[in-house]
């Protein structure tokens, strides 16, 4: 009677509680590869854990700014609440959720297959910017992008025959190409870094960007499905480590491509991006 009483009597701390537990709930079955439908670009788990967090940072703020009524709590009680739904708020999003977080090979095929479309149109992007550059730059940035529709296509390719027939065989083929296009993509990034002329700078690096970043993305999911020993091998063949080019990158570009794919909030996407690089940071890419 006690507990009913509680949920009663503080209906806000109730709420906080049931909707760090949707978060909680929907962390584990994306972990599972369950995704119960898609919503837009999305899944229904991923909007439901959106939605929760996004809920709980509006009951963190502070619970007697919407009266202007005399209150019966006191300052001191009303601050305490607010920083406790402050600090579930932060706990939800600390929280995995279904981006960067251990899926099922297949789970991850799929992903990488979903990608598809926005991969084959940031690499026709940067097919394309040679012709936007000066004309002494336009050599070295083709020269530096070359052979990106190839290493996409394969890829990919990789990426639907694991779907096909899944084996440790083609994910280790898939954890090689991943590596191998990010190293591409990383050196093309410095090369793009070294253009004298600003505009002509500006048109390669966010060419390349776009790339980067959803071949950072490929290269997060396989390395959750893969073995401690596979990772270590992924990282030693990147001879190009993440610190390298990272003034090279626009974080918000990053984010934004990130949220636009998964129908999830701006902020969501930046702390997925935060935790997916620390992890690849201490596995030693």
């Amino acid at each position: 009677m006690n507990s009913i009483a509680n949920i009663w009597n503080h209906p806000k701390t109730s709420v906080a509680g049931l909707l760090i537990a949707i978060v909680t709930i929907a962390g584990v079955l994306s972990q599972q590869g369950i995704n119960l439908g898609h919503a837009g670009a999305g899944t229904i788990v991923t909007l439901a854990a959106a939605l929760a967090t996004a809920l709980l940072g509006l009951l963190a703020k502070d619970p007697g700014a919407n009266s202007g009524s005399q209150s019966a709590t006191s300052p001191s009680t009303a601050t305490a609440a607010t920083a406790k739904l402050g600090i579930w708020a932060l706990i939800a999003l600390l929280i995995p959720l279904p981006f960067f977080t251990g899926c099922s090979g297949v789970t991850v095929a799929n992903d990488i297959v979903n990608w598809t479309p926005a991969l084959q149109s940031a690499v026709a992007t940067v097919d394309s910017t040679a012709a936007l550059l000066a004309p002494a730059d336009s050599p070295i940035f083709t020269a530096a992008t070359i052979g990106f529709d190839a290493a996409s296509n394969l890829l990919v390719a990789q990426a639907k025959a694991y779907l096909a027939n899944p084996s440790a065989g083609t994910l280790s083929q898939i954890q090689t190409q991943v590596v191998t296009f990010q190293q591409r993509i990383d050196s093309a990034l410095l090369q793009a870094a070294r253009i004298v002329d600003p505009a002509s700078q500006k048109h390669a690096l966010a060419a390349v960007q776009a790339v980067a970043t959803i071949v950072g993305v490929l290269l997060s999911l396989v390395e959750s499905i893969s073995s401690k020993s596979a990772v270590a091998q992924m990282a030693a063949s990147s001879t190009i480590k993440q610190a390298a080019v990272e003034s090279c990158l626009d974080p918000l570009q990053t984010a934004k491509v990130i949220a636009d794919h998964y129908n999830e909030p701006f902020a969501v996407a930046r702390d997925q991006i935060k935790r997916s690089e620390q992890t690849q940071f201490e596995a030693g890419f």
